[in-house]
């Protein structure tokens, strides 16, 4: 049997959420909640803090990151903030 893994996905949101939302759908990981653009659009409104406590509660709990790289996904700060994240929490 098996393990199904609690996922956080990492991906540059403004040039990559239609490919999250095939990978959401394949089946065989159990995702978390797909931030809808107003509710990102929102958080991004309240800066810096807000991304990094939002991205922080919604990696709580996950097994796994995967990280969907697009042509404008390396160096992207919170990107990086998440892979460095889920390298430092094992």
């Amino acid at each position: 049997m098996a393990v199904t893994r609690k996922v956080f996905y990492s991906f540059h949101y403004a040039n990559d959420s239609w490919r999250v939302s095939q990978v959401r759908h394949i089946g065989h990981i159990e995702d978390n909640p797909a931030a809808t653009p107003n509710k990102w659009e929102e958080v991004k409104g309240k800066g810096a803090n807000a991304i990094q406590s939002w991205i922080d509660d919604n990696m709580t709990g996950r097994t796994c990151l995967v990280v969907l790289i697009g042509s404008a996904t390396a160096g992207r700060k919170w990107i990086n903030y998440e892979i460095k994240k889920a390298w430092d929490e094992g």
